[in-house]
C-alpha cells in the first residue's frame, strides 16, 4: 500500500482488518511508488521528488502505528451486567499535526492478534534504508552476490541502535528468483525458454521504465547510445545500477540486454541440491534472515521448490521441519510489539 496516494487513517483500519480476519497473518509492504504511471493514476503529473516522498512515508508509518495503538490489548471488557463495552482509560486518542498528516482521532477497532501487522519495507537507497532502520520489521533485500548483501546487511542493522531497536526486531530477506531443473542443464534450458518468450515491446519497456528512458525508437540490434543514458535514475537504484554495469562493461545491443537483463537478483539455477548449496552460504555468511523467494512460473516454480529444495534443506538442518507458532510474527521470529501507551 503506497504512502503517497494513501491515508493513513485508511491504510491502518484496512490491516487491522485484515488482521483479525486472518488470525494474525497479515503484512503491510510499505512503499512509496517509483514511477510517474502510478502518478498520473492519482491525478497527479509525476511523482514527488525521491526523499520528499520518505519524508512522508515516515510520518505516514508513525501515524498508522499509532492508530494501531489506539487500543490496549484488554480494553475490550464487554461487560453484560454494567453495559460497560471497553474500558475509556484503555483507549488512547492520537492527536497528530505534522507536516503532511493531521488526524485526531482513534482507531475504530481492536488492537490485532499480532498486536499490529508485520511491517515490511524494500528501500536500497540510504533514504530508504534509514527509514527501515527506524520502522521497518522485515526488508526485502535484493543484492546480486553475498559480500555485497553482507555489506548491506550489516550498514541497515548497524542503524538501527540509534533508534533503540535490537537488531534482531528487524528481519532481512534475499530475494532469490530460482529455477530448479533435474540437472543444472535442464535448469538453464527453462530459463532461457521464458527469456525468448520476453516480446521485445515488453523488453524495451522495462529497461526503459528502469534507465528511465524512452527507448522505444532505438533498433533492437544496436548498441544503446551513451546520449540516451541517465546518469542516475529516481527509481529501482539496485536494478539501474546492474542495467548500467552491463552497459558499461559489455556494450550490448538493445535486444542482447533486454534478453539477459533481471531486475533485482540473477536467477539462480540448478539442481534442488545447488539451490540449497546457494541458500546456505548466503545464511551462514550472515547475508541475509532468510529469504524471498521469487518463482518465473507459478505453481510449477513453487512445486518444484517445496518438492526438492524444502526437503534437502530440512535434511541438512537450516530450515524448520514444522511450524513454531500461529501468527505470521511466529513464523518470522519476530516479538509480538506491546503498545507503548
Amino acid at each position: 500500500m503506497s504512502t503517497s496516494f494513501s491515508e493513513p487513517y485508511n491504510v491502518a483500519r484496512q490491516f487491522a482488518s485484515l488482521d483479525h480476519m486472518s488470525a494474525g497473518r497479515a503484512a503491510w509492504n510499505v512503499v512509496t511508488s517509483a514511477n510517474d504511471y502510478a502518478a498520473r493514476n492519482f491525478g497527479h503529473t509525476a511523482l514527488p521528488p525521491h526523499a520528499l516522498r520518505y519524508e512522508r512515508a515516515g510520518e505516514f508509518v508513525d501515524v498508522v502505528c499509532k492508530l494501531w495503538n489506539t487500543w490496549d490489548d484488554d480494553a475490550f471488557v464487554r461487560d453484560r451486567a454494567t453495559g460497560r463495552y471497553f474500558e475509556p482509560e484503555r483507549m488512547h486518542v492520537i492527536h497528530h499535526q505534522g507536516k503532511f498528516f493531521k488526524v485526531d482521532g482513534a482507531l475504530n477497532i481492536a488492537r490485532t492478534p499480532q498486536g499490529h501487522p508485520v511491517i515490511i519495507q524494500a528501500g536500497a537507497s540510504d533514504t530508504g534504508r534509514e527509514l527501515a532502520a527506524r520502522t521497518a520489521e522485515v526488508v526485502f533485500a535484493s543484492d546480486s552476490n553475498p559480500e555485497s548483501a553482507k555489506a548491506g546487511y550489516d550498514d541497515l542493522k548497524g542503524r538501527m541502535a540509534k533508534y533503540r531497536r535490537d537488531p534482531d526486531s528487524l528481519k532481512i530477506l534475499a530475494g532469490l528468483p530460482v529455477v530448479i531443473g533435474a540437472t543444472l542443464a535442464e535448469a538453464e534450458e527453462k530459463t532461457q525458454r521464458l527469456q525468448e518468450m520476453l516480446h521485445p515491446d515488453v523488453g524495451r519497456f522495462r529497461l526503459g521504465t528502469d534507465l528511465e528512458a524512452d527507448l522505444s525508437d532505438l533498433p533492437l540490434d544496436e548498441p544503446i547510445p551513451e546520449s540516451r543514458l541517465p546518469k542516475s535514475a529516481n527509481l529501482h537504484k539496485a536494478f539501474f545500477d546492474g542495467i548500467m554495469k552491463i552497459i558499461r562493461e559489455e556494450n550490448p545491443t538493445l535486444r542482447q540486454l533486454y534478453l539477459r537483463y533481471e531486475r533485482g537478483r540473477k536467477t539462480i539455477k540448478g539442481t534442488p541440491a545447488q539451490v540449497a548449496d546457494v541458500m546456505e552460504r548466503w545464511f551462514a555468511m550472515g547475508a541475509c534472515d532468510g529469504f524471498m523467494m521469487q518463482f518465473h512460473t507459478l505453481p510449477g516454480g513453487l512445486e518444484d521448490f517445496v518438492a526438492g529444495v524444502v526437503p534437502e534443506l530440512q535434511r541438512r538442518g537450516p530450515f524448520r521441519e514444522d511450524y513454531q507458532g500461529a501468527t505470521l510474527r511466529d513464523h518470522l521470529g519476530l516479538p509480538r510489539p506491546a503498545n507503548p501507551n
